[in-house]
């Protein structure tokens, strides 16, 4: 079954404003409200770009992060330097703000 991306685009906004809504009226760290409308947006992205990808051919640039184990998260470090990537794609973004007022590259 081929979903609509413009129904699953509609379901996609109304879950990022529960997801803000959510976090606005959150109810102490561990609110479930919010852990809900995350796992709710999470689906209605997916939705939305599988549906673009069947029907145009096309995608978001976002991806979803893969849940890692509690355990696995405190052994890591959350610092984002070192990702080559992550790295490459500010490097990216700097060069194009430097190209776009004019200030000379690092």
């Amino acid at each position: 079954m081929t979903v609509d991306p413009r129904a699953a685009l509609d379901r996609l906004i109304a879950a990022l404003e529960a997801h803000y809504n959510a976090i606005v009226s959150r109810r102490g760290e561990d609110d479930p409200a919010v852990d809900d409308a995350y796992d709710v947006l999470a689906d209605a992205f997916e939705v939305y770009d599988d549906a673009l990808g069947t029907v145009h051919g096309e995608a978001t640039p976002f991806y979803l992060a893969e849940e890692e184990d509690d355990e696995d998260e405190d052994d890591e470090e959350s610092d984002w330097s070192g990702d080559a990537e992550y790295d490459d794609d500010v490097d990216d973004v700097e060069e194009l703000a430097d190209e776009t007022t004019g200030s000379p590259s690092r």
